[in-house]
């Protein structure tokens, strides 16, 4: 377990936080699936009450990482904390449901940067309670466990004593391994939450598109070990076999060599990486962490590291750290990827 007191100083924990918080947030979570494809027991949903209702699919309740909540109508006022939410969110044509956004990790996609920078800012880092107030949300919906973390004042327990609804990132219910299928049922469960369930589909479909051609590119091609390097200088932190990084780099034609490590993130030995021989490394990018040409100095720099393939080759794919989470930008990562560890599948 991952002690913040013994972080060497170069790169800052932010990730490693995250993803302990992820691991302290888990709860039990519901087996039964209340209505037929309404996704993972992470989130179950049924429709409640008569047909009467508002708008076609409503009252809606759903169980969400232990959490019930019935919604009588869509949401229309709703703050992300994270990024990869408000980017689900807008890739659904959902901006004008959205009051407020926190925390940027990565550079925005592209087709999003224009409506994401529309979007008030209310913090560099997760904001607090009272900030969020001041949005007059109807639902916060988060995307690291640590958007509610309890000892800053943002359980969901005390968003629910004033009114408003939560909604958390199916990655971080629980300790279960993460797949591409967390990151379709997600997209769909939010298009049911905000009564776009076409769109959704309609997503995910290209999102499949997105990852089947990717597939199709290295299909036949031999693996390629793959080692993820997200930050650490006495030791690596990387990913281990429950994180969706590693069904990423296995869709991609890869294999992650610390796929046995039974987390989603945790800390290896320099040594470990150099016995394993990685062909290329997959860089996480995300701010507070240090740039992505400070991880490519420090990992050419090391003696100890020299003859690892992968760094003799200089074959560095870097990723946005979003791009890595359960969200829309996982799908383009597949492709990254793809390029990255079989080039020459793509010439």
């Amino acid at each position: 377990m991952y002690d913040s007191t013994s972080r060497p100083p170069l790169f800052p924990p932010a990730r490693r936080r995250h993803a302990l918080r992820a691991t302290a947030a888990g709860v039990a979570l519901s087996a039964a699936v209340l209505t037929a494809g309404c996704g993972s027991p992470q989130d179950t949903a049924q429709n409640s009450g008569d047909t009467a209702s508002s708008s076609e699919g409503f009252p809606l309740t759903i169980d969400n990482c232990g959490v019930k909540t019935t919604y009588d109508e869509p949401p229309s006022r709703v703050v992300t904390i994270h990024q990869h939410p408000a980017e689900l969110m807008l890739a659904l044509g959902l901006k004008d449901r959205m009051v407020g956004t926190a925390f940027p990790d990565s550079p925005v996609l592209p087709e999003l940067k224009k409506d994401y920078e529309s979007i008030p800012q209310l913090a560099e880092k997760e904001p607090s309670f009272e900030t969020v107030l001041e949005a007059e949300p109807d639902l916060v919906y988060g995307g690291y466990a640590s958007a509610f973390a309890e000892n800053e004042g943002r359980s969901r327990k005390a968003f629910a004593d004033a009114g408003i609804d939560t909604h958390l990132n199916r990655e971080y219910c629980g300790k279960k391994r993460v797949t591409m299928k967390d990151t379709y049922d997600e997209v769909r469960t939010t298009g049911r939450i905000f009564g776009v369930p076409d769109r959704a589909d309609k997503l995910v479909s290209r999102l499949q598109k997105r990852v089947d051609k990717a597939t199709a590119a290295v299909e036949g091609e031999p693996e390629v070990p793959v080692f993820v390097y997200d930050s650490g200088d006495k030791s690596a932190f990387t990913a281990g076999g429950k994180s969706l990084g590693t069904e990423l780099i296995r869709l991609a034609g890869g294999e992650n060599v610390f796929a046995d490590l039974d987390d989603v993130f945790g800390d290896v030995s320099w040594e470990q990486v150099v016995e394993r021989k990685p062909e290329v490394i997959a860089i996480y990018d995300y701010a507070g962490a240090g740039s992505v040409e400070r991880k490519k100095k420090f990992l050419l720099s090391q003696p100890a590291l020299k003859d690892v393939p992968a760094v003799k080759n200089k074959r560095f794919v870097v990723l946005p750290l979003t791009a890595t989470l359960v969200g829309v930008r996982s799908a383009y990562a597949v492709e990254d990827l793809a390029r990255g560890i079989h080039p020459e599948s793509f010439e």
